[in-house]
C-alpha cells in the first residue's frame, strides 16, 4: 500500500512526488513514455522556475534572458510595441532538461518514478486507490492512499474518476529553426483569433514559432504555416498539445486529486501552466494527509486561495486579444515602454513596481 500513486512525471506530478518524498511519504509516479518526451509545451518562463528546481539547474538549462516583448497586431513587418525591463524580465531554458531534472530530484528525495508505464485504469473506494499499470512486464495493480492525476489535459485520472473537464481546450502548435539568436525580446502576435503566435529567441538553441488555436479548430497548421512563411523561416522540428484553460470547479474526488494541467492550472493569458503546477503541486503536498480524505478539500482552498485572483484576471488579459484593432493599438500605444509587471502575475499589472514604470 502506496500513500501516493503519482500519474504522470511533467513538472507538477515530478514537484508533489518530491516534496510528498521529503514528507516522509510513500510516492510511486508512472510515467508513460520517457520523461519530458515528447515535447509539447513552451521554453519560455518565468525567472521563479529556479525555486522549484534543484541546485544546478539553471547552468544546465538556461538557454537565454529575455528583458520584453514586442507585440504586434499583424505580420512581423507590422508596427511593434515595446514592453521591456531593465532587468531580466524571463527566461528560455531546455524544455525536456527541465522535466528530467525534476524527475531526478524527485527519485533524490526517494520517490519511485518509473519511465515506460502506462495507467490504463485508476478505480477508488472508501479505504484508497486501484490503479492498473501497463509496463514493460505486463498488466500490474498497485493499491495506494490516494492517487494524485497529474497526467495532463486529457487526464486519464480526471476521466476515469468522472472529475469535472476543464472550460476549454486550446491547440497549441510548436516549430524551431536551428539559427542562432540571443536577442533580448520576444515577439507577439496578435494575428490568432482569441489567443496570438510568438517568437521566441533560444539563443545557441535557435529560434521557437508557436501558435495557439480553439481545439476544435481545423486550419492550426495552415495557420502556423502561414506565420513562419512570414518569417521567411521553415522549421526542421514541430510538435503540438492542448493546452487546458479554466479550472472546473472541483479537482478532487473521495481519494484523488489533480495537479497542474490535469486541474487546468494554468495562466489564461499565455496557457502557461508551468509555475502555477508547480505551485498547486506545493500546496498538495502540504495539505494532503494520505490517511485522511478531508485535507482534500484543504488543497482545493489552498490552491484556488494563491491563483484564484491570478487566473481570474488573466481571462481579462486574454479578453484584451479580441478587441478591434484600433483599440489594441491605443491601449498598448498608453502602456508601451517600461513596465514593472511579473510575467505570471496579472495581479502585477496594479502594483507599486507597475505604477512607478508608468510615471517614468
Amino acid at each position: 500500500m502506496h500513500d501516493f500513486v503519482v500519474v504522470g512525471a511533467g513538472p507538477a506530478g515530478s514537484r508533489f512526488a518530491r516534496r510528498a518524498a521529503e514528507a516522509g511519504h510513500d510516492v510511486v509516479a508512472f510515467e508513460q513514455g520517457e520523461v519530458g518526451k515528447p515535447l509539447a509545451c513552451s521554453g519560455h518562463v518565468s525567472t521563479d522556475i529556479w525555486e522549484f528546481t534543484p541546485p544546478g539547474a539553471r547552468e544546465r538549462l538556461l538557454q537565454n534572458e529575455v528583458y520584453g516583448a514586442r507585440f504586434h497586431t499583424g505580420g512581423p513587418d507590422s508596427d511593434a510595441y515595446r514592453f521591456h525591463k531593465d532587468s531580466v524580465v524571463s527566461n528560455v531554458i531546455d524544455r525536456v532538461g527541465l522535466d528530467r531534472a525534476l524527475a531526478d530530484a524527485a527519485r533524490e528525495a526517494g520517490a519511485e518514478v518509473r519511465e515506460g508505464h502506462t495507467v490504463v485504469g485508476v478505480g477508488e473506494d472508501r479505504d484508497g486507490v486501484t490503479v492498473e499499470v501497463r509496463g514493460p512486464d505486463g498488466l500490474e495493480t498497485h493499491r495506494a492512499r490516494m492517487v494524485a492525476g497529474c497526467d495532463g489535459p486529457t487526464s486519464r485520472v480526471r476521466r476515469e474518476l468522472g472529475l469535472p473537464e476543464p472550460d476549454e481546450l486550446l491547440h497549441g502548435v510548436l516549430g524551431f529553426a536551428e539559427e542562432p539568436d540571443g536577442g533580448d525580446f520576444v515577439d507577439v502576435h496578435l494575428t490568432v483569433p482569441r489567443f496570438f503566435a510568438w517568437r521566441i529567441p533560444r539563443g545557441d538553441a535557435g529560434v521557437e514559432y508557436g501558435l495557439g488555436v480553439a481545439a476544435d479548430s481545423a486550419d492550426a497548421r495552415e495557420r502556423f504555416e502561414a506565420f513562419t512563411r512570414a518569417y521567411g523561416v521553415e522549421t526542421e522540428r514541430r510538435c503540438s498539445g492542448l493546452i487546458p484553460v479554466g479550472p472546473p470547479r472541483r479537482v478532487t474526488g473521495r481519494r484523488s486529486f489533480l495537479v497542474g494541467d490535469a486541474a487546468a492550472q494554468t495562466k489564461p493569458f499565455t496557457g502557461g501552466g508551468i509555475r502555477y503546477g508547480m505551485t498547486a503541486a506545493d500546496h498538495a503536498a502540504r495539505e494532503v494527509d494520505p490517511t485522511d480524505p478531508g485535507t482534500l478539500g484543504d488543497y482545493e482552498r489552498a490552491w484556488r486561495a494563491d491563483l484564484r485572483r491570478e487566473i481570474r484576471l488573466g481571462h481579462a488579459v486574454r479578453a484584451a486579444y479580441s478587441l478591434p484593432e484600433p483599440l489594441q493599438r491605443a491601449g498598448m500605444a498608453v502602456f508601451e515602454g517600461e513596465i514593472g509587471v511579473h510575467m505570471d502575475r496579472p495581479t502585477s499589472l496594479f502594483s507599486r513596481e507597475q505604477l512607478a514604470a508608468l510615471l517614468r
